[in-house]
C-alpha cells in the first residue's frame, strides 16, 4: 500500500479513543514505518469516546476526499436507557432526572419508532461541536452557559429506525438506526424518550457501517501494526 501517495483505510474505534486519538496514533504508526517526518492524515467523520466503530481515515492525496466520504450514509446500533436522562444525552454525564415507564410497552415503541423515519430536525446536544457564535456548543455547556445559547435545529433523514431488543425489566432498549451525515444518536435517543413521554439517554453506541464500509471488514490499531511490521521485515 502507498500511504504517502494515499490510502482510504477503515479502523474500528475502541472504546474511550477520540477520533483524534485514533488519527494520531495512525499518524505516528505510519511516520515511523516509512521513515519520515510529516505525512498527511485525517478522518471522515467523527465518533463519540464512548462510541465504538467505522472510523474512515485518509493519508496523502486521499484526505481530499474526506468530504465525499463525510457524506455517506451512516448506520448504528444503539442501546437507550429509558426513564432517565443526562445533560449530555449519554453516560458522559451523571443522570440528572428520572421519569415514570410503567406505561411503556413493546407495542408503545414499536408505534413511537417509525415516526422518526424521513426527514427530521435536530436540535443538536448542548455537549457537541456544533459552532455558535464562532465557538464550540460544549464550550458554552461547561461554563454553565447553555442557557445563554440557542441551538439552531438541523435537518436530516432517517432511513430506517428498528428495535433490535426491549427489556422491560431494565428498561433498556436496543435500535439499529440507518441515518444521514450530520445526526446525533444522543439526541435522537432524547427525543425517543420524549415521544414516549419519558426520558432516555444513551448508554452504548457501534457505528456498524459508512457507506460500504463496514466494522466487520475494519482494521483494529493492531492489525496495522502487524501489517507494518511485515512490511518492514
Amino acid at each position: 500500500m502507498d500511504y504517502i501517495e494515499g490510502e482510504i483505510l477503515a479502523f474500528d474505534k475502541p472504546l474511550h479513543w477520540t477520533s483524534f486519538d485514533l488519527v494520531n496514533r495512525v499518524r505516528g504508526m505510519l511516520c515511523r514505518a516509512l521513515g519520515v517526518k510529516k505525512l498527511k492524515v485525517g478522518h471522515a467523520g467523527t465518533l463519540d469516546p464512548l462510541a465504538t466503530g467505522v472510523v474512515i481515515v485518509c493519508t496523502g492525496r486521499k484526505t481530499k476526499q474526506i468530504d465525499q466520504l463525510m457524506e455517506h450514509t451512516k448506520e448504528y446500533e444503539a442501546v437507550l436507557q429509558l426513564g432517565a436522562t443526562t445533560p449530555s444525552y449519554d453516560l458522559e454525564h451523571p443522570i440528572d432526572a428520572t421519569y415514570p415507564t410503567e406505561h411503556i410497552t413493546r407495542e408503545r415503541i414499536e408505534q413511537v419508532l417509525p415516526t422518526f423515519l424521513g426527514e427530521q430536525w435536530q436540535v443538536p446536544p448542548i455537549y457537541s461541536a456544533v459552532k455558535i457564535n464562532g465557538k464550540r456548543a460544549y464550550e458554552y455547556a461547561r461554563k454553565g452557559k447553555q442557557d445563554e445559547v440557542e441551538i439552531k435545529p438541523k435537518l436530516l433523514v432517517i432511513d430506517a429506525i428498528d428495535m433490535l431488543a426491549f427489556d422491560a425489566d431494565t428498561m433498556q432498549l436496543t435500535i439499529r438506526v440507518v441515518c444521514s451525515k450530520g445526526t446525533y444518536i444522543r439526541a435522537l435517543a432524547r427525543d425517543i424518550g420524549e415521544r414516549l413521554s419519558s426520558g432516555a439517554h444513551l448508554i452504548a453506541l457501534r457505528r456498524t457501517r459508512v457507506g460500504e464500509y463496514k466494522a466487520e471488514d475494519c482494521l483494529t490499531i493492531e492489525q496495522l501494526q502487524e501489517q507494518l511490521q511485515q512490511v518492514n521485515e
